[in-house]
């Protein structure tokens, strides 16, 4: 059985990185197997819903449409 990695509350935190890394640890209980699985499944989910935004607005744009166009409203009458 892996040993659960220690989880120093006191630890300054330096960057966006070690915030993240905290967190996860803290939320798998030290366990850094866990969280890096957790953190992956994560990333992976994050990856696959902007590939899936990505495509609705290409297939948005191809039809013809733009979301939240504003060239129309600067246009004078």
């Amino acid at each position: 059985m892996p040993m659960p990695a220690p989880v120093r509350e006191d630890a300054p935190v330096s960057c966006p990185v070690e915030t993240i890394v905290s967190a996860y640890l803290k939320t798998a209980h030290g366990d850094a197997g866990l969280a890096l699985r957790c953190a992956v499944t994560d990333a992976l989910s994050d990856l696959m819903e902007g590939e899936r935004r990505a495509r609705e607005r290409s297939r948005l744009i191809s039809r013809g449409y733009v979301r939240g166009r504003r060239d129309d409203a600067a246009e004078p009458a």
